[in-house]
């Protein structure tokens, strides 16, 4: 298939946007009241200090209105014009949604400046009955929806988009005959998407066409005018083919149901999601592959297209799991939610994120006997996720941090998938493991309490100690490990955290306690021996030194 590019053109879309809102514009100077028999309608926006026209329907169009106008002009032209605001935000969603629409064509759909898109059919187009149906189709259904669409498929997106905004033909001939040459030679040179200041230029040299450009010499026409002239020409002719930047990627597996009647109760649609679930792991059996990202779209018979995106802890490829994870979600979004309208008459169901599932034997050990999985927990995770939100069900994770206080975070117990739906995927940072587990208290305090103890040399660690008003006799104690700060972090006055010794202590009764001595044993003196030897090598006087104090003990967590 050679025509692989579609293009729209919604000529009126900013005033096709106001229709479909209703009744209630401003008309003869600002008032309100029944539209004339032929009322017209443009949308406005100060420029210049004037207010101006932007956009026109096909009305106000046949009277000769033009974007640019100022208003008094149009209304000259026109006395019973209706006027609008310009909403260019309004605009743009608008055309989103669209694109979104016309996702039922082909899942590469770009937005095409402020009021076109464009579409790569390339092995899409034979599913509608052919180039000329798909045509036929989307036009009649955006016509349905209230929008003016031209509609045109070439080679390249560029000679798309000239066809449908001033050709007369709706498929372009293949790029390498005569036919297409001639057909592309005859648009004006606003077809090559130029700027009005090139154009005028170009008109006064007597080139209107865009066939004026393809038999003149190139180099002065370049010097004048740069390089990006016959770059828009060459696409336009189909000698250089350019991407395009669809609004989602297109899914790693998908499959789909239309519907002749619409369906909208809950009970159809769900029985249609564990359907096409039902499809959709037939092909993830036969390429070895587990689901973790799944969107179900669904369009209404209106135009508007409703997703639902759930994730996954694990590669899941069970029917059954797939459809019980979107009715915890529908029945989460509830009927406001999904809002069924009038029904939908497409169901599509996709896969944007899939990793290899590991094969698994287990016919070889007896069922009593096998081990106890994880599945169990995932599909709990995965249903929690559903109902609640992706981010709101956490595990906890360790971190490569000095302050053991500060070595595990929450983080998203389910990954969270690149999914059309705008979910951002959570990169975990790398950790480094606790080589020794049994070194860390399974209980730990979230603020270290202070303790009083007595040792039996001033730097050694404690034969006793009071904690909680009770008083415990060390009977055994293995350490120290030291944690030094982060050099980096600093208290409020601007100083260096202390380091700290931990110790893992019993006491006679069998509890076993974490405890940590913070500071170092003559610290303050070493400080102030070197401030004294500043003071001999320097003419300034020294800062005080600060003040030798003990180190402070602390109780950190418990063991068992």
């Amino acid at each position: 298939m050679t025509t692989t590019y579609l293009s729209v053109w919604l000529s009126h879309l900013p005033t096709d946007r106001l229709k479909r809102l209703g009744p209630g514009l401003k008309r003869n100077g600002g008032r309100s009241g029944d539209a004339p028999a032929q009322p017209g309608l443009v949308t406005l926006a100060k420029i210049k200090g004037a207010q101006r026209v932007v956009a026109v329907d096909a009305v106000a169009a046949a009277h000769a209105v033009k974007s640019g106008m100022t208003l008094a002009d149009a209304r000259a032209i026109h006395p019973g014009l209706a006027v609008a605001d310009a909403d260019p935000r309004s605009e743009a969603a608008t055309l989103d949604a669209i694109g979104a629409w016309c996702g039922r064509f082909t899942p590469l759909v770009a937005i095409d400046g402020a009021d076109g898109l464009v579409l790569d059919i390339g092995g899409a187009a034979h599913l509608f009955g052919g180039p000329q149906a798909l045509v036929r189709l989307l036009e009649s259904g955006l016509a349905a929806q209230g929008f003016t669409a031209q509609a045109a498929i070439a080679e390249t997106p560029e000679a798309a988009w000239a066809l449908a905004r001033f050709g007369t033909v709706k498929i372009a001939p293949v790029s390498t005959g005569k036919d297409f040459a001639k057909q592309m030679a005859a648009l004006p040179l606003a077809a090559l998407r130029l700027e009005p200041a090139t154009i005028q230029s170009l008109a006064q040299a007597g080139l209107r066409r865009v066939g004026d450009l393809v038999w003149r010499p190139r180099a002065p026409l370049a010097a004048r005018f740069g390089n990006r002239l016959f770059e828009r020409l060459d696409a336009v002719m189909g000698q250089l083919k350019n991407p395009i930047s669809p609004r989602f990627d297109p899914p790693a597996f998908v499959v789909e149901q239309v519907f002749a009647s619409p369906i909208a109760q809950h009970e159809a649609i769900e029985g249609t999601l564990l359907a096409l679930s039902g499809h959709l792991c037939g092909l993830l059996e036969r390429h070895q592959k587990g689901a973790r990202g799944l969107v179900a779209t669904l369009f209404r018979v209106d135009g508007v297209v409703k997703r639902i995106a759930v994730g996954t802890s694990r590669p899941l490829d069970q029917p059954d799991a797939m459809a019980r994870l979107f009715r915890e979600r529908i029945d989460a979004i509830g009927e406001d939610g999904l809002d069924t309208g009038y029904g939908f008459d497409l169901v599509r169901l996709a896969v944007h994120e899939a990793e290899t599932l590991p094969l698994q034997q287990t016919d070889l050990v007896p069922e009593e006997e096998a081990l106890p999985d994880i599945e169990d927990l995932g599909d709990l995770v995965d249903r929690l996720g559903a109902r609640l939100g992706l981010r709101r069900v956490t595990r906890l994770q360790t971190e490569d941090r000095h302050g053991p206080e500060f070595a595990v975070m929450a983080v998203p117990a389910v990954t969270v998938p690149m999914m059309p739906a705008g979910l951002d995927r959570p990169f975990a940072k790398p950790t480094r493991p606790n080589p020794d587990p049994l070194s860390r208290p399974i209980r730990l305090f979230a603020r270290p309490e202070p303790i009083e103890t007595i040792a039996g040399i001033p730097d050694g660690p404690p034969v006793q100690f009071k904690w909680r008003r009770n008083t415990h006799e060390v009977t055994a104690i293995e350490g120290p490990e030291r944690i030094a700060p982060e050099w980096w972090k600093h208290d409020r006055n601007d100083r260096l955290a202390e380091t700290r010794d931990y110790f893992r202590a019993e006491d006679r009764h069998g509890r076993r306690f974490w405890l940590f001595r913070e500071g170092l044993f003559g610290s303050g003196q070493q400080a102030s021996h070197q401030a004294s030897n500043d003071e001999r090598s320097s003419d300034h006087a020294p800062l005080s030194p600060e003040p030798s104090r003990l180190p402070r003990w602390y109780v950190h967590g418990l063991f068992g």
